[in-house]
């Protein structure tokens, strides 16, 4: 499996931007892992927000963040990025660093064996 740690969480306003990053071990496990967000909101089930495959080519996101938010990942340091504008209330809860042995991203949770403790993210509006 692989280690993730994320940071970036904070407490925010409607309309800011704001960007979390998650660090992973092992640098042969982490480049061959699809890396995706997932967020939990307060009383809800852990959702997909982000995704994308090991060589970056393919990414997917959740209808509710089109356009606001973008995955990216950098390999050679084992680090997987979610930059999140426009942030709205809605966007409130804890954010998931998740890595996955498969070859697509998908947005099962089931597939993910790796997580990461999670960051929090407040937006007020």
């Amino acid at each position: 499996q692989v280690q993730l740690v994320e940071s970036g969480g904070g407490l925010v306003q409607a309309g800011d931007s704001l960007r979390f990053s998650c660090s992973g071990s092992g640098r042969r496990e982490f480049s061959v892992h699809i890396m995706a967000w997932f967020r939990q909101a307060p009383g809800k089930e852990r959702e997909f927000v982000a995704g994308m495959n090991w060589s970056g080519e393919s990414t997917t996101y959740a209808d509710s963040v089109k356009g606001r938010f973008t995955i990216s990942r950098d390999n050679d340091n084992n680090m997987v990025y979610l930059q999140m504008s426009i942030l709205e209330p809605e966007d409130t809860g804890v954010y998931y660093c998740a890595a996955s042995p498969r070859l697509e991203v998908t947005m099962d949770l089931k597939s993910y064996a790796s997580w990461g403790q999670g960051t929090q993210v407040t937006v007020s509006g």
